[in-house]
């Protein structure tokens, strides 16, 4: 009788994993990366990966990740406790069986494309109304497009923007498809008249923009802080980002 429980739990713990790859998706999550995220928070393993910051920045994705972390923990007690005997003889197997019903049910519901349609209008809606714009991760607020870039670009002495301003290295850049969020000088942000302040050896530019234009434009500048971080042999302190 427990093995037979422990083959319906075990499926009832399959369909909740695949309603959640689905929840997760509809939040703009890639399938490889919502499967492997569900799984970590049911089980409390690998959930201390770099994407795991993809659920924590997202305000929706982490109030059902909440769900999955207790239906884990749930989970993994009711386990251990079928296998230990631990459940009583009594136990009424058409309960299990209707509850298995209903969570098979829900997931051949969130499976249908007018329901998924449905439920994605609804989360970018509630987003839209009551989510601060500092909840939201970077991808979120900037690459909305699979041509927003969002560079980190550090300045090194051999850089072509050091000891320059960007209106004297690009003449034209009112024009063009960028703007320079703000210079990073130290603990120092400087976000007033940027376009007209000389760069510094160790200053930061943080650079958005259309992604062909910005590697176009500041491409030599880049392979030098490439080559820079290299020889430094250590994890990088800059960032790329683009919406692809």
């Amino acid at each position: 009788m427990n093995l037979f429980f422990l083959l319906i739990y075990f499926i009832i713990i399959t369909a909740v994993i695949e309603i959640y790859v689905v929840l997760f998706r509809l939040t703009g999550l890639k399938l490889e990366i919502s499967r492997f995220q569900v799984i970590s928070l049911m089980t409390g393993t690998g959930f201390t990966t770099g994407e795991s910051e993809l659920i924590l920045g997202h305000p929706i994705r982490r109030k059902l990740a909440t769900f999955l972390i207790l239906f884990g923990a749930f989970s993994l007690a009711v386990i251990i406790s079928s296998i230990s005997n631990f459940l009583s003889d009594d136990l009424r197997m058409n309960d299990i069986l209707y509850v298995a019903a209903g969570v098979l049910l829900v997931f051949g519901v969130l499976k249908l494309a007018c329901i998924q349609k449905l439920l994605s209008k609804l989360f970018h809606k509630k987003m839209k109304q009551n989510i601060e714009l500092g909840d939201l991760p970077i991808r979120d607020v900037f690459l909305t497009d699979k041509e927003d870039y969002l560079l980190n670009l550090h300045i090194y002495k051999d850089s072509s923007l050091a000891f320059k301003t960007i209106n004297q290295v690009i003449k034209e850049n009112e024009r063009l498809e960028f703007v320079v969020i703000f210079i990073k000088r130290g603990e120092l942000k400087i976000r007033r008249n940027i376009y007209n302040e000389k760069i510094h050896e160790g200053d930061q530019l943080f650079l958005f923009g259309e992604k062909e234009v910005i590697t176009e434009y500041f491409k030599d500048d880049m392979n030098i802080m490439e080559e820079n971080l290299k020889n430094q042999h250590h994890t990088p302190l800059t960032r790329q980002f683009n919406s692809g």
